[in-house]
């Protein structure tokens, strides 16, 4: 017998759940049902059957009301509405999200003491969004199903996923439901379409945890770093250590696990060509593991790549990369530490005002230090003679170098930069719009104000001396934050006034 959908619910018709196990198993309950729905109908589409109706299915919400002022913890920073009144969002993939969705759920359950309804949106689920596994649902349909398929299946709308929650600009009128979540359902189906796309990998497979850089290089590291930590080792100590990673999986899916837990061999493949941004991922359990994107050159391609990761809901990105050295005093290989950015990239202006400040977070800096510490061994004063502190500009054009000597130092004086690089300042404001703590390490590979200009034969000695550190710090940094604490991490300098519940 075919699958029948949920249809839509009015709030009367949902149900009422004080218990967030039982509340998402409703939730995976309504969306397996439509999805497989709306798959078993276009398969039949497919096989020549003619659908004379159009079909649909939607999204389950999840909404809580409540009707008496907050009381909470004042240190936290989600997991509460901020006043009075109706919220709900649309949710999907709860298989992606179970751990994320059951974390949300009970700490609106325990901050407000009232029951989350869940039911049937009236937001119709594309039907491209219906296959998880990246399946082009075109790719088999000859033309006249393809026109067909327009007419039977609703069609992914731009309409339901701007990001006007996640940029404080969607209005609304008294009476009116308020949003708990950054991103409707569609905003997150979307993304995780594309970061399959992009990145050549499982969204499944991305980790709480994520380093963006902007060279290959680094990726080759993180691989070899990756591959060491799956060999069997008979050193208790590492292999203690590196028992915390389960195995390293590369774009196509090609899987290694850690012979220190199991013997299992290598599953997947390899791709023969490698996607845009290849992401590469050392997995944990807790899906608290360490996840690098090499995203290229450029800053449509850093707020590309963020605009996506960031419906995953990651605990901390950082951006590791090369930089120009703007100071006399700095010499090549030398570390920068972001604590300022001067936005001349704008590629965000309309989505986040270059008016508006993206400050330093200390609990992202103060891991990123001390990992910049225990890799070379320099503490205190020693210290400041590899890292230094201060503002970088993210430029939108890469021959910065020749539009102007005068007017260039006229503005890093004025802004007191020390670095310059094409990425950064839209990862950081990203992570500020999205509220995904931030933090930028980069490494000073030449310094054309100082006649060290990037030549062939002077970058490749560079990076030969400089990558395997650099990945190394960025590494340690990540499991510092890890070992911070979830709740120090998460900081409230990210959420607004009016902010969502969710993360």
């Amino acid at each position: 017998m075919p699958t029948q959908p949920f249809p839509p619910t009015s709030s009367s018709q949902a149900k009422q759940f004080t218990n967030a196990q039982v509340a998402l198993a409703y939730v995976k309950e309504i969306y397996n049902t439509n999805t497989a729905y709306l798959r078993e109908h276009f398969q039949l589409m497919a096989n020549g059957r003619m659908l004379q109706n159009r079909l649909s299915a939607c999204y389950p919400y999840v909404a809580i009301t409540t009707s008496r002022p907050t009381q909470i913890d004042t240190r936290m920073a989600f997991g509460f509405v901020p006043e009075p009144g109706r919220y709900s969002t649309t949710l999907t993939r709860p298989d992606l999200f179970e751990r994320y969705y059951l974390e949300q759920f009970a700490l609106l359950l325990k901050n407000h003491q009232a029951p989350l309804e869940v039911g049937v949106s009236t937001m119709p689920i594309p039907i491209h969004f219906a296959f998880s596994d990246g399946v082009y649902v075109e790719g088999g349909l000859d033309p006249q199903n393809v026109a067909l398929m327009r007419e039977i299946f609703d069609l992914p709308k731009l309409s339901m996923m701007d990001d006007s929650i996640a940029n404080g600009t969607n209005e609304y009128f008294l009476g009116e439901e308020m949003p708990l979540a950054l991103f409707t359902a569609p905003r997150v189906d979307y993304s995780l379409h594309r970061l399959r796309h992009y990145t050549g990998t499982d969204p499944d497979h991305f980790q709480n945890f994520v380093i963006f850089t902007n060279y290959q290089f680094y990726v080759d590291e993180f691989v070899r770093v990756g591959l060491d930590i799956m060999r069997k080792t008979d050193d208790l100590k590492k292999a203690a250590y590196c028992k915390q990673y389960t195995a390293l999986v590369e774009p196509g899916g090609f899987t290694t696990f850690n012979a220190n837990i199991s013997q299992q061999p290598p599953t997947g493949h390899s791709l023969d060509r490698l996607p845009q941004m290849p992401a590469y991922h050392l997995l944990r359990d807790d899906m608290n593991g360490i996840t690098i994107v090499n995203i290229g050159v450029g800053p449509s391609n850093a707020r590309t790549i963020s605009d996506h990761v960031a419906v995953l809901r990651p605990h901390a990105w950082m951006m590791l990369g090369h930089c120009a050295g703007l100071r006399d005093t700095q010499k090549l290989g030398d570390y920068v530490l972001a604590h300022g950015y001067v936005r001349d990239d704008h590629v965000l202006d309309d989505d986040l005002p270059v008016w508006v400040p993206v400050p330093a977070l200390a609990e992202v800096q103060r891991s990123i230090e001390n990992a910049v510490a225990r890799v070379t061994g320099l503490e205190g004063y020693a210290l400041k003679s590899v890292v230094r502190t201060g503002t970088v500009v993210t430029t939108d054009n890469r021959n910065w170098e020749i539009s102007g000597y005068a007017k260039l130092v006229e503005r890093f004086n004025q802004s007191r930069a020390i670095a310059l690089d094409m990425e950064s300042a839209v990862i950081a404001a990203n992570g500020f719009r999205f509220r995904v703590p931030y933090g930028t390490l980069l490494c000073v590979s030449d310094r054309p104000l100082h006649g060290e200009i990037k030549l062939p034969g002077m970058a490749n000695r560079f990076y030969r001396q400089q990558v395997d550190q650099h990945l190394q710090i960025g590494v340690k940094a990540m499991e510092l934050m890890r070992e911070t604490g979830l709740e120090t991490l998460h900081s409230r300098k990210l959420r607004s006034f009016s902010e969502t519940a969710f993360q």
